[in-house]
């Protein structure tokens, strides 16, 4: 879906950074990418480059949680039960400063309560919109060429856009990201 949005992006005259873990795809051609392995880097690299953009659009599926340690050596197999200390990855919306001059657009991968959870993402990440997909299942989503959404905003709106490729979805996306973009503007004037 990220490599879709940045795609939708630059096909609206945009310029675009792509921070990106490691993927089977290649980045669009005009995209600055950015490589990443690990959340702790994506964290640092959303901090360095967000200070120069207009609209910070985050889809990275980053995991909850971490190993608390990592080992240098592959662990043997035991005979008794593994246990591995998981510790809780830094929320890299949160970690936002509440004043910014740029948009926010988080999303919200959910399993349940797909509009209860999001609307709760919005507000306590401090999103201008946040883009909740349904990855409960494999027909859409991860993994999968088509996509889902419903986009909620600040003021209560909310916005589906059905099933789709997700590049017909990411042109949606990009159109709603002008569209509050334009709003930012009109606002500061």
């Amino acid at each position: 879906m990220g490599y879709a949005i940045a795609q939708a992006a630059l096909e609206a005259g945009h310029e675009v950074t792509l921070i990106s873990g490691p993927v089977c795809m290649a980045p669009p051609p005009a995209a600055n990418v950015v490589q990443i392995t690990t959340s702790d880097e994506l964290h640092d690299a959303v901090h360095e480059h967000v200070r120069t953009c207009d609209a910070l659009v985050m889809c990275a599926a980053v995991s909850d949680y971490k190993p608390l340690q990592s080992a240098a050596q592959k662990q043997e197999k035991q005979p008794t039960t593994f246990q591995l200390p998981l510790t809780a990855t830094r929320d890299i919306l949160a970690s936002l400063p509440n004043e910014k001059p740029y948009l926010v657009i988080g999303f919200a991968a959910q399993t349940h309560d797909l509009a209860a959870n999001a609307l709760r993402k919005l507000h306590e990440k401090n999103c201008d919109a946040i883009i909740a997909n349904d990855v409960s299942g494999t027909a859409i989503g991860m993994e999968s060429d088509d996509n889902a959404v419903t986009i909620f905003f600040r003021d209560g709106e909310q916005k589906t856009v059905s099933r789709a490729p997700k590049i017909m979805i990411a042109r949606a996306i990009m159109k709603i990201v002008a569209q509050l973009h334009q709003k930012s503007l009109t606002k500061k004037s």
